[in-house]
């Protein structure tokens, strides 16, 4: 093995400690809790948007290389992924976990250099290792998103049907906070408390929005600011709107049904290579082991899994049909 990787990845090990073990000196750090968030969010400071009401979060500001994760874009962008999931982690311990995961990938990579050479195989493997954590965090977000588009039209029923029986704006979103199951109901709470500690109903809905960013959502926001201008019937309002979210549901159902081959397609034709390779290294492991070996034959090999990676994005872009 060449001296220059044998250093490259002891540097790389000892960089990757050293972030873990700040790491962990940053989650024992003194924390801010949800209530005094919401207290600057009511005398109009700017303050880091919580998801969950019972969940402390970490002084943005500290030593070494917390200040330096504080203020990158893709910690900012780590926390805003990290809140919409519904999750407790930080964006550093995000970082943490994906600088961990790269170290299999490394060691992968100058075991088996199936790409051109060991190191660039484990360079591409620390990289597919190292975003695994982060696919995570996406995954959880986009599973929570989608439970909340589902429950957000029968929220906006109630809204209407508890403002039809005279309930004010503020009282129904307290018993809406109260009855509705989470992570809605873990939604309209923080957004009840907000408006109730004295922030204005503007800057809540403001930040009720920045939790969930769905299309819906905005609707209702501009629905109930644009009645306090202009006033009108807001319970029919929301009933309407609630309709139309049902309706773009079910067209959605329609288009989804219509994808569905392309979608089945796309797996057969991203595993039929996958499975092919493996019925060829069980019944003939000399076949392959050949091409794996040359230099040539490695880069077909890369070539050929950038295709396969390059089809399917393409298959998914074709049949993502927006609704």
């Amino acid at each position: 093995m060449p001296a220059g990787v044998i250093v490259s990845f002891v540097v790389i090990f000892v960089l990757i400690l050293l972030a873990v073990s700040v790491a962990m000196k940053f989650f024992d750090a003194r924390r801010k809790n949800q209530v005094a968030s919401m207290l600057q969010t009511a005398a109009g400071e700017t303050v880091i948007t919580i998801t969950n009401l019972l969940r402390e979060v970490e002084a943005e500001r500290g030593p070494g290389l917390r200040r330096l994760f504080s203020t990158s874009q893709f910690t900012k962008h780590a926390q805003t992924q990290i809140q919409q999931a519904g999750m407790t982690w930080s964006p550093t311990r995000l970082i943490a976990a994906m600088g961990l995961c790269a170290i299999p990938g490394l060691g992968i990579g100058e075991m088996v250099p199936f790409l051109l050479n060991g190191p660039v195989t484990a360079i591409v493997l620390a990289v597919a290792f190292a975003v695994a954590p982060y696919m995570f965090v996406r995954r959880k977000r986009k599973q929570r998103l989608n439970q909340l588009e589902e429950q957000f039209p029968d929220s906006l029923d109630f809204l209407a049907r508890s403002m039809r029986a005279g309930h004010a704006f503020s009282i129904t979103l307290e018993m809406l906070g109260e009855e509705m199951a989470d992570p809605l109901g873990q939604e309209y709470r923080a957004l009840f408390n907000e408006q109730n500690l004295g922030a204005p109903l503007e800057l809540a809905l403001h930040n009720f929005t920045e939790r969930i960013p769905l299309l819906d959502v905005r609707f209702f926001t501009s629905s109930v600011l644009l009645q306090r201008q202009t006033g009108g019937n807001l319970s029919e309002i929301l009933a309407r709107l609630a309709y139309v979210i049902r309706e773009r549901f079910r067209l959605k159902g329609q288009v989804k049904a219509a994808s569905a081959h392309g979608r089945m397609t796309a797996g057969i034709l991203t595993l039929l290579p996958i499975g092919t390779m493996g019925a060829l290294l069980m019944v003939a492991p000399g076949y392959l082991q050949g091409m794996a070996s040359d230099p040539d034959g490695k880069k077909l090999i890369g070539a050929a899994v950038f295709m396969q990676l390059l089809g399917n994005f393409f298959i998914k872009k074709i049949i993502n049909i927006k609704v």
